[in-house]
């Protein structure tokens, strides 16, 4: 099948209703018998999951669980950046003058991604990593450190899939893509919390009530069905943690790099 074909048979499945149709159905009482089904094809640990199995109404609730308390270590480095999600690097690495480069071969402008914000000129020489969580992955986002909600914007778009097939078949998915994003004010500067929404998903959603502080870890929002986080860092406020590389799995509250003040915002 050429790279044509494939491409048409993306765009035409990428329509929003089809994630709307898919959400209805895992939101049924009907999809709760498949929910054993679904646990063992994409491998997921269920004991790690809230509940057992059989307490879960729908599919869509069992794929949005929250998990047995103490799963997930937060780490407790002074200034921790954290990832926000379960889920696999993409990519990773240097903002270069407004671009994130070489994402599965092409490069994304801040100013597409963050829907032409003002406050992408902060970002341009920050850093970047993506993260894409797959079925099988826990789908509750975390706030990657503390601090405080200075905006949040909701920008409409496809959902194109976010796997490495879409990213490298269809062009800019992640600019084009539904996005939901937060900035968050933190000591050293700010972070900005892209969540990017994806065929099947059929929303993105903040917790209820949304907190407007935050401390590191505190859970955010949550995807109903696969996605991905990009997750920025401003110019000069970051050290990353080294040795991360594409395909690296990643959990929530796990070290990815160390804020540090910026001596020009002193």
């Amino acid at each position: 099948m050429n790279r044509w074909l494939l491409r048409a048979m993306t765009e035409l499945s990428s329509r929003k209703f089809i994630s709307r149709l898919a959400g209805s159905i895992a939101k049924s009482p009907l999809s709760r018998r498949f929910i054993p089904r679904f646990a063992a094809v994409y491998r997921i640990p269920v004991q790690e999951a809230e509940k057992p199995l059989a307490e879960y109404a729908t599919l869509n609730e069992f794929f949005t669980r929250r998990l047995v308390p103490g799963s997930r270590t937060i780490d407790a480095t002074p200034d921790a950046l954290v990832s926000p999600v379960d889920a696999r690097i993409a990519a990773c690495g240097p903002i270069e003058n407004g671009l994130l480069m070489q994402v599965k071969g092409q490069d994304y402008s801040l100013e597409e991604l963050l829907n032409r914000s003002p406050r992408a000129s902060q970002y341009r020489s920050g850093y970047y990593w993506v993260l894409y969580l797959s079925p099988s992955d826990y789908h509750r986002i975390h706030t990657p450190c503390s601090g405080e909600i200075v905006e949040t914007e909701h920008i409409p778009g496809r959902v194109y899939p976010v796997n490495d097939r879409g990213l490298t078949l269809m062009r800019r998915v992640l600019s084009r893509n539904e996005r939901l994003i937060t900035y968050v004010r933190h000591g050293s500067g700010e972070v900005a919390v892209v969540k990017v929404g994806a065929l099947n998903v059929s929303s993105i959603k903040y917790i209820e009530p949304l907190p407007r502080s935050l401390e590191r870890g505190q859970e955010l929002a949550y995807f109903e069905f696969g996605s991905t986080v990009v997750l920025l860092t401003e110019d000069d406020t970051i050290l990353p943690l080294p040795g991360f590389k594409t395909g690296d799995q990643v959990r929530v509250g796990q070290l990815l790099g160390t804020l540090v003040a910026d001596p020009a915002r002193k």
